[in-house]
């Protein structure tokens, strides 16, 4: 339902999704940012209702394995992966479908906003590419990276501004890895592609394909093993994939390493230091900032499933809520 307001969405990036990013690949797409979402999440089932959105179950089907300094073991059944839901056309799909809802010019790409200034009248966001005044702004971006790469002019208040900069970016200092096969050689073999792995580099790793299994394609998280270190590279992908799946994964058709910490709109410097998650969903993020004109909109504001989409779901939600109400209230549009 329209609320009768006027919006420009400033998007730092070339394209929408921010964390939702799915690369094309034959049959569909791959997946290098957010894969899941989950049952018991009301936002995310109402969004992709009203948007006609195809989804699929996660693949559960096999046995998972098992790898620590002992060796690989094969565990019967699949105790890693639930029966989460998957976007059939890659979870950025989601933000596109968005997009296509709203009017033309609305979404303002590669423009980072580098200030936000309180006026008379309201905030202005300042861009490389121009100035933009509102009544209100939602920063839907990560705390960290907000105090990192955009000046507040007044400061933000000081418990704020604190609690911001140690806020950790979910997902941010993670590399995430995605190995394209030709099929799913792995369910031949009644495997799930779920594999745990005190071994590394990869300390997960789950079946990332199509519905119908294509694209074929496995995934695995790698933390970060220190500030600035960089990161896995494919000849340790490769090695682990062999040892554990065998040797038909030694040569994937594509094999895409997304560190998360390059991402200059996703994560601030030094994104790995950032290990308090107990600030997700702050009482401080529910309280507008800059006279109650700026609010915060991220994931990890959110003080109901904090990192996933609906997350930033719920997020925005409350953040819409207290726009329109205020605007309401000053009787305006």
């Amino acid at each position: 339902m329209s609320s009768g307001l006027d919006v420009v969405v400033l998007e730092a990036r070339n394209r929408v999704g921010g964390r939702l990013l799915s690369l094309p690949a034959p049959g569909g797409a791959l997946d290098v940012g957010a894969t899941w979402f989950w049952p018991g999440e009301p936002r995310m089932a109402a969004l992709i209702a009203e948007l006609g959105v195809a989804t699929h179950t996660q693949y559960l089907a096999g046995d998972a394995l098992y790898h620590d300094v002992s060796g690989i073991q094969r565990i019967d059944g699949n105790p890693i992966d639930v029966s989460a839901e998957r976007i059939s056309a890659g979870a950025q799909e989601l933000a596109h479908a968005v997009a296509r809802e709203l009017p033309p010019d609305t979404i303002r790409l590669d423009h980072p906003v580098t200030q936000v200034r309180l006026t008379e009248e309201g905030v202005t966001a300042e861009t490389p590419k121009g100035s933009f005044g509102a009544d209100h702004l939602i920063l839907a971006v990560p705390p960290a990276l907000a105090m990192s790469a955009i000046e507040f002019v007044p400061d933000l208040d000081e418990q704020t501004a604190a609690v911001a900069r140690i806020t950790p970016v979910w997902m941010g200092a993670i590399t995430k890895v995605v190995a394209h096969f030709s099929e799913p050689f792995w369910r031949d073999r009644g495997l799930a592609g779920a594999a745990i792995s005190h071994v590394g580099p990869m300390h997960e790793i789950h079946d990332t394909s199509g519905r119908d299994g294509r694209p074929a394609a496995l995934f695995g998280f790698v933390p970060p093993t220190g500030v600035g270190q960089t990161t896995v590279s494919s000849t340790e992908v490769l090695n682990q994939l062999v040892e554990t799946f065998g040797s038909d994964a030694a040569n994937p058709d594509e094999l895409i390493i997304r560190d998360w910490r390059d991402e200059p709109y996703t994560s601030p410097p030094g994104v790995e230091s950032l290990q308090a998650y107990e600030l997700f969903g702050h009482p401080c993020y529910r309280v507008p900032a800059l006279a109650g004109r700026l609010h915060w909109g991220s994931t990890e504001t959110s003080t109901t499933h904090p990192g996933h989409i609906e997350g930033a779901l719920a997020a925005a939600d409350r953040a819409a809520k207290a726009v329109i109400g205020a605007t309401r209230a000053r009787g305006g549009r």
